[in-house]
């Protein structure tokens, strides 16, 4: 059985690396054609040129949304602490790269602390 071929809006990867940005727009969704259409920002026009120069960028612009031609590449991202590493897979086209980092970790709580509880002043503090 043959592994299906990625598409996006019925095009091929091939037929999308070959499109320029406007018509790529016309592709995705009404929030990320507007950001697309408008100019990118100084920190993005910085992104978009280091990817196309190399494989493995740091950046802590996470609102760029995800092209064709980034497919494929290691991308760092700031998460407000630190630089998690990224692959661009094609199923990512036309998400902004900051949903695939997670800003929050997961919350687990223990035994409450001193103080918590009235039951706690009891306690010794040894």
């Amino acid at each position: 059985m043959a592994k299906k071929e990625f598409t996006y809006m019925g095009k091929t990867l091939q037929e999308l690396n070959k499109m320029s940005i406007n018509d790529f727009a016309e592709l995705v969704p009404a929030r990320q054609r507007r950001s697309l259409k408008r100019d990118n920002t100084h920190s993005q026009k910085i992104f978009m040129g280091k990817v196309r120069e190399g494989n493995n960028i740091k950046t802590e612009c996470r609102d760029v949304i995800i092209i064709p031609q980034m497919v494929g590449k290691n991308v760092r991202v700031h998460n407000g602490k630190e630089f998690i590493p990224v692959l661009i897979q094609p199923e990512m086209i036309g998400h902004r790269i900051g949903e695939f980092v997670l800003t929050r970790k997961r919350v687990s709580h223990h035994a409450p602390g001193v103080g918590a509880t009235r039951s706690s002043a009891s306690l010794s503090v040894r």
